[in-house]
């Protein structure tokens, strides 16, 4: 999931080399933890958080065969 998470996020701003992404595991879910440069925050979140729903939807997705809940946070 962190992978996924990177490359979408490293496709979508104009600092690629500023994009961190943190991965905790625990028992029923998965945190990931993403942040950006201040200037990108614009481009991950995108008009009325749009672009962030649409990376919520696409690793939820990705982790339904983990049987895992996963939550997206973006620092």
């Amino acid at each position: 999931m962190k992978k996924l998470v990177e490359v979408i996020a490293k496709s979508l701003v104009d600092n690629p080399d500023q994009v961190k992404v943190k991965e905790t595991l625990g028992e029923t879910t998965i945190i990931i933890e993403l942040s950006v440069a201040p200037e990108d925050m614009g481009k991950v979140i995108g008009k009325q958080g749009r672009i962030a729903k649409a990376i919520r939807t696409v690793v939820k997705s990705a982790a339904v065969k983990t049987d895992k809940k996963v939550i997206v946070e973006i620092i």
